[in-house]
């Protein structure tokens, strides 16, 4: 099997030694958006979570996420968050996938209490 290791460089570094001989690295990459690029060529992507060693986000939230996030933490609807920043509830909808992927939350319920957890917002 060909996987792409995607996250910091100390976790992939760690999990290479790990890999049985059967799987081969073909790419390795920081943030998601390189390791997509980078799959092309692979079977699988390996995300290496903050949980797999306490590091921080394998790709920061944006400024906008954060605001879209901090919206939701607030109990506002997709509908209400798009009147607050201005922007369509297609748009708030792209903005909370991007958020749950990147915090590895299941619905927005657990993006709050992560990104509340690892001091991302505020209530």
């Amino acid at each position: 099997m060909r996987v792409v290791l995607v996250g910091p460089a100390s976790l992939r570094q760690r999990l290479r030694l790990q890999l049985p001989d059967n799987v081969l690295v073909v790419g390795e990459a920081a943030t998601i958006g390189a390791g997509r690029v980078a799959a092309a060529e692979a079977d699988a992507l390996v995300l290496l979570t903050p949980e797999d060693a306490g590091a921080s986000l394998i790709e920061p939230l944006t400024p906008r996420e954060k605001q879209v996030l901090e919206l939701v933490a607030d109990g506002l609807s997709n509908k209400r968050v798009a009147a607050a920043l201005g922007i369509g509830s297609e748009t708030v909808k792209f903005h909370l996938g991007a958020i749950l992927g990147k915090l590895g939350a299941s619905n927005r319920t657990d993006a709050v209490r992560l990104a509340l957890e690892r001091g991302l917002i505020t209530l």
